[in-house]
């Protein structure tokens, strides 16, 4: 910490003990008469940063066990080591040991509420043969995890976001994720998922917000679902080549989501870039059997019109 006049400013490095590694580093500037808001900030940047490399460091270590001696914590790491993937196979196989792990403890929130998400990425990306069920299955395992989710803010809003996006209340969603952040504002999986529920609810700049806290929070893991979130965002306020920058991000780290591809073209498509769409959906086809999603989630009609018309458009220069 080192002060001048007043103002006061503190660096802040987060060190691998046993290695002397160097993880993360950043500076907090401020008046001096406002100290105890600026530690506020460092406390919530420190606690951002721990908690997902403690995760990793957690699934780097279960998932180097084996398999007949995992409990029900084990089975519940090992598919977040799966489902971390962004693959079809890899999130069957989680859901796999997530069943597994609810049958040894059926009252295991997060196992329920990760099971759910499992169910919901295989719909949105039309990897499953009945959606129907996968819909009725996700939000009745949403629904069993909410029952005992008790104050777990990761719980409480990943099973907010499974509910909004099989089509519970948006405002009712919403909320699930605004006590999880109460909770813990340091989770950026929280914040990933409260830009989501806004973007459903037709807010696109709000949601650019809780995905710009997500990345500052954890900026070097999971950055392909905030970059596909505020791509959408820019999408549905027709900032169409800030769009496609931040989608074709995320599909540097993740290349084979199908959302992503999805509005990828749509935003081709109004940008008047045809052949690109043309090019987008091609490779989309060789991911899922549907190209044109119902988008029931997307609640604002004209966010989802504009999404839609793109994507049959783009569908259509293929045929």
């Amino acid at each position: 910490m080192r002060k001048a006049g007043g103002r006061v400013r503190i660096t802040a490095q987060l060190i691998d003990a046993l290695s002397d590694a160097h993880l993360w580093a950043d500076r907090f500037d401020g008046l001096l008469e406002d100290v105890f808001d600026l530690q506020d900030q460092v406390a919530i940047s420190v606690a951002g940063v721990i908690e997902p490399t403690l995760r990793a460091a957690e699934i780097r270590r279960s998932s180097g066990r084996p398999t007949h001696d995992l409990t029900a914590y084990d089975l519940y790491l090992r598919a977040l080591a799966l489902t971390s993937s962004w693959e079809r196979d890899s999130i069957i196989q989680a859901l796999d040991l997530l069943e597994r792990a609810i049958e040894r403890d059926p009252g295991y929130g997060g196992a329920l509420a990760q099971a759910a998400r499992c169910h919901q990425d295989l719909h949105v990306n039309n990897w499953t043969d009945d959606p129907e069920e996968s819909r009725r299955r996700g939000t009745n395992l949403a629904r069993r995890a909410l029952q005992v989710a008790g104050d777990d803010p990761n719980v409480l809003s990943s099973t907010g976001y499974t509910l909004g996006y099989f089509g519970e209340e948006i405002d009712v969603a919403m909320a699930l994720l605004d006590r999880a952040l109460k909770l813990n504002p340091s989770c950026a999986g929280c914040w990933q998922r409260s830009g989501w529920l806004r973007l459903w609810a037709g807010q696109p700049d709000p949601a650019i917000e809780s995905f710009q806290n997500s990345l500052r929070l954890d900026p070097r893991e999971g950055r392909a679902n905030p970059f596909m979130g505020i791509g959408v965002a820019h999408f549905f306020a027709r900032r169409f080549e800030d769009a496609k920058v931040t989608l074709l991000q995320s599909l540097q780290e993740k290349p084979n989501w199908v959302p992503t591809f999805r509005f990828l073209a749509s935003c081709y498509v109004q940008m008047g870039r045809l052949d690109e769409a043309r090019e987008t959906v091609t490779r989309l086809r060789t991911l899922t059997n549907v190209v044109v999603p119902s988008a029931t989630n997307w609640r604002n009609p004209e966010h989802r019109e504009l999404y839609l018309s793109g994507l049959r458009l783009a569908a259509a220069e293929t045929t």
